[in-house]
């Protein structure tokens, strides 16, 4: 059951609907409850267009309806497999998030979840954003702030090693390797891709736990999640998130590490031994079967 306020609300969306303000580069947007006149009760329309950015809302009052798109016309095949996954600040509060879709909202955060909240993740065709700000009579130290990314839904063989990002498959992982053709595809698509050993891992409280990594190369990175340390002995130095149950890979060996990146975090993907991705990587490239060339 809904709160007296979010049915009140639901009531407002038809009634009242303020005028569209888009931010300026479609991506992120900040706005202001102070806006609000204080008698109204407006449900402010805002539109980012972006794969990924971020929301920023100074003292909320009143509430917002985020509609996310993609920045392209999409098929609606390709529409129905986008998700949408979103991450509160640890710094966020104010607001109750739900998911709004023809007047019925299901909440997804609750005001006092905010600083601890894991990802959470809606098909795009669930609906909007509907942000509604908790009353208060202080609201000056209240802010609301989200991150959100447009993801496509990682299937393992469309995504080599996607089954390992926990927030858009139900089910227990499934700790497997990838085969010969995951591993080829996962060098070329991947956020990263590097050379490199594990450092040990440190376990988290959501069933993940973080490694820490040394990379001798690194082909490519999305974000700067990985850093080059001079000072380290000239390697680069990052963490990445592994499944408790399935554990990090022996320290001792030498993997090529892939994987993908989710608000600045990156998650291990395909990692096989260096050594037998060369031999692949070998055999694959005078076959004429490598999907791209690495160096």
């Amino acid at each position: 059951m809904l709160p007296p306020c979010a049915e009140l609300w639901i009531t407002a969306v038809l009634l009242c609907v303020a005028a569209a303000q888009y931010s300026s580069d479609h991506c992120n947007w900040r706005g202001s409850g102070l806006s609000h006149e204080s008698h109204r009760r407006d449900v402010e329309q805002v539109y980012l267009r972006c794969a990924q950015g971020s929301l920023e809302w100074l003292y909320p009052t009143g509430a917002i309806i985020v509609n996310l798109r993609p920045n392209t016309a999409p098929t609606a095949a390709h529409r129905a497999g986008l998700h949408v996954c979103i991450k509160p600040y640890s710094h966020s509060q104010g607001s109750h998030v739900y998911l709004e879709r023809a007047g019925d909202l299901t909440l997804l955060l609750g005001a006092e979840e905010h600083a601890r909240a894991p990802v959470r993740c809606f098909s795009l065709e669930d609906g909007a954003l509907f942000v509604e700000a908790v009353p208060a009579t202080d609201i000056s130290r209240r802010i609301t702030a989200l991150q959100y990314e447009l993801v496509p839904r990682l299937v393992p063989r469309q995504v080599p090693g996607g089954h390992m990002y926990p927030y858009l498959n139900s089910g227990p992982v499934a700790c497997k390797p990838c085969s010969d053709e995951e591993v080829l595809l996962a060098v070329c698509s991947s956020d990263f891709a590097g050379v490199g050993s594990f450092e040990g891992a440190v376990t988290g409280p959501s069933g993940y736990a973080s490694a820490e990594v040394s990379l001798s190369r690194l082909y490519r990175q999305k974000s700067s999640t990985f850093a080059w340390g001079a000072a380290r002995g000239r390697r680069w130095r990052g963490r990445v998130n592994v499944p408790k149950q399935c554990g990090a890979p022996p320290e001792a060996d030498v993997y090529l590490l892939t994987g993908s990146i989710h608000f600045g975090e990156a998650w291990l993907g395909c990692a096989p031994r260096y050594r037998d991705f060369l031999q692949l990587y070998r055999r694959a490239e005078g076959e004429g079967t490598n999907p791209c060339q690495v160096a």
